[in-house]
């Protein structure tokens, strides 16, 4: 056979529909191959270094520090549970016709649950045991007002406290400062903003009197103005708060336990090793 017969044969072969059925087939069998061993199973949940590096820089910004191994979990939990709901609301298609991203479908897939859960009713005595466990939130708390001496520079804690006795007794000083106001503090900010041990102390000083206490930023420099005692509420007066917030709370725990109940669906490990 020569070469040109052979060679108008295979292009009149190439030329059959056939063939170009069957070979674009195998180009999209193989193309949809491959896209489907790359999909990522819809069932495991991968905590990645990306979204910890996110929720870290997040958590930073918003407090100023990185957060502890406790607050780190919470973080990761968070996540989860948004990437669960996420993940539902996809399923439920949620997302069709709507070009929003990510939180939106969270937010629906949210209200869709949120919709299902009934909250049940109370009686005035768990209402008020609720109260009791939650006082804190009700009653009117200790206030204080104080100041604060900021030393320029680095300086160590008997530089602190020699600072304290000549600003006490006004003798000479090197030291260099500026002085930071704080009025009318409730006692529960003090301790957020400058630890338990700090706030404990403070409302135990005497008035008008500098002194150094312990802070969880360091030694800290303060003379105690005004002390207003705190007082109890009673039940009575807030009774209608008190039970808007409790049905408040049960919706979010009750939802929260909705979440958790579908997150049993999934498998969630982190990038590396299963968890």
């Amino acid at each position: 056979m020569s070469s040109s017969s052979s060679s108008s044969r295979l292009h009149s072969w190439l030329r059959e529909p056939l063939l170009h059925f069957l070979v674009l087939g195998g180009v999209i069998f193989g193309v949809d191959h491959i896209v489907a061993a790359s999909k990522p199973n819809p069932q495991v949940i991968v905590v990645s270094p990306a979204v910890e590096k996110e929720a870290r820089a997040i958590f930073r910004s918003a407090q100023g520090r990185d957060p502890t191994p406790a607050e780190m979990q919470i973080l990761r939990d968070r996540w989860v549970d948004n990437e669960v709901l996420y993940r539902e609301g996809l399923a439920m298609r949620l997302d069709a016709g709507d070009s929003a991203v990510r939180e939106r479908v969270i937010f629906k897939a949210l209200n869709v649950i949120q919709s299902n859960i009934t909250v049940p009713e109370v009686n005035e005595q768990s209402l008020r045991a609720w109260f009791e466990q939650h006082r804190a939130k009700y009653d009117e708390p200790t206030r204080l007002d104080f100041l604060e001496a900021v030393p320029m520079g680095d300086h160590s804690e008997e530089q602190a406290r020699q600072f304290a006795v000549a600003l006490n007794t006004g003798g000479a000083s090197d030291v260099q400062s500026s002085v930071r106001i704080f009025k009318d503090r409730p006692y529960p900010t003090i301790v957020q903003s400058f630890g338990s041990d700090f706030a404990v102390a403070l409302d135990r000083l005497p008035l008008d009197e500098w002194r150094t206490l312990p802070s969880k930023d360091g030694t800290r420099i303060v003379r105690l103005q005004k002390r207003q005692a705190g007082e109890k509420v009673d039940f009575e007066s807030v009774q209608g708060t008190v039970a808007t917030d409790w049905r408040d709370a049960k919706e979010q725990e009750l939802l929260a336990a909705a979440i958790h109940q579908l997150e049993a669906k999934y498998a969630v490990r982190e990038a590396g090793k299963t968890l």
